[in-house]
């Protein structure tokens, strides 16, 4: 592991039970109100324990807000909903200074009115509708966890996750997303329809007696020293490698990349793909009960991580291959640690 006191060794074991304890009641609090989507959830746990934001896509109807606003609620963490449309302002997301006056005096001052952006967790809900100004807002606050408005910087108190959503379908009247701001999400997390079983009893819940309760089972200090630990857990260099090889394959200028990267890559993934594939592979390790990442943990992470950071050009849409085909080639294609750790 990394350089730890012997203090820290002895409570690393007991961290990682209320880890794993916590993640039990988290999944059985969710369960009240989501059926199936396992992997959806294990990406956004992961994300929290790791710091890290996610861009989550799906159609209409399948549970993002539902599931980014239970999440909020099991953490016991604040939560805000912003709901991105073509008027919003940056002052609609980060806040505003308005007039007030003082009773006592008469005399008038400005006050700030914090706008939603000051919370734990948020959902900003289908943020593509936004014009690029707008979107430009939560860079600073997704990149440095601060808000500057009229020359004056304020903290965002920890925890801090922007979950943005995003409909793949309804492209009319949308800003795509700039790759900067792309790039500053750890994940994109791809929702899907259903099994036929687990949509029946989507159904069969939704229409009959009100649904349970979700309760808090852990706290916002409790993500923190989570956030610690994962830091803790070892990642040696031959998965670190793993990682970085596999990112420098995405990039068509590369000498690693092969032909059909060339062929079909407009942009690789950038340095903050290995990064957030180690880091999550971290606490994937932990959630999976184990102590150091395996390139096992990298393989699972990589299409989440490098499917929003891969850029297609003509020849691949011409040729119906998606940043998915690329990304099942580059894991045949670059060979993972002999040992597997």
């Amino acid at each position: 592991m990394e350089e730890v006191s012997q203090a820290e060794e002895v409570q690393i074991p007991e961290l990682v039970d209320a880890m794993l304890d916590s993640q039990k009641k988290i999944l059985h609090e969710l369960r009240k109100i989501i059926v199936g989507q396992d992997e959806v959830i294990e990406q956004i746990l992961i994300s929290l324990y790791v710091g890290g934001h996610s861009l989550i896509t799906g159609l209409p109807g399948l549970a993002k807000t539902l599931l980014v606003h239970s999440a909020a609620r099991t953490l016991g963490l604040t939560f805000k909903r912003i709901q991105f449309t073509p008027d919003l302002m940056p002052a609609d997301i980060t806040g505003t200074e308005i007039i007030e006056e003082d009773p006592s005096t008469g005399r008038r001052r400005l006050e700030f009115v914090a706008g939603p952006i000051f919370a734990n967790v948020i959902l900003a809900d289908e943020i593509n509708r936004t014009p690029p100004k707008t979107q430009a807002a939560l860079l600073e606050a997704m990149q440095e966890r601060k808000v500057t408005a009229r020359g004056i910087t304020r903290d965002l108190d920890p925890p801090f996750f922007v979950l943005a959503t995003q409909n793949p379908i309804e492209l009319e009247g949308t800003y795509p997303l700039p790759e900067a701001q792309l790039d500053r999400f750890m994940f994109n997390i791809v929702i899907d329809y259903l099994p036929e079983d687990q949509e029946v009893e989507v159904v069969r819940e939704t229409t009959g007696e009100t649904a349970e309760e979700i309760d808090q089972v852990v706290s916002g200090e409790d993500i923190l020293r989570y956030q610690e630990l994962v830091k803790k857990i070892p990642a040696n260099e031959e998965i670190v490698l793993y990682a970085v090889r596999l990112t420098r394959a995405s990039r068509p200028g590369d000498t690693s990349a092969p032909d059909f990267v060339k062929q079909w890559v407009r942009y690789g993934a950038s340095v903050r793909a290995p990064q957030f594939m180690v880091l999550g592979g971290k606490a994937r390790a932990l959630l999976k009960g184990r102590y150091a990442v395996s390139s096992e943990d990298i393989r699972s992470l990589a299409k989440p991580v490098l499917r929003h950071r891969i850029l297609t050009n003509f020849h691949a849409e011409s040729d119906g291959i998606t940043p998915e085909d690329i990304i099942d080639r580059l894991l045949e294609t670059v060979a993972p640690p002999q040992s597997g750790l």
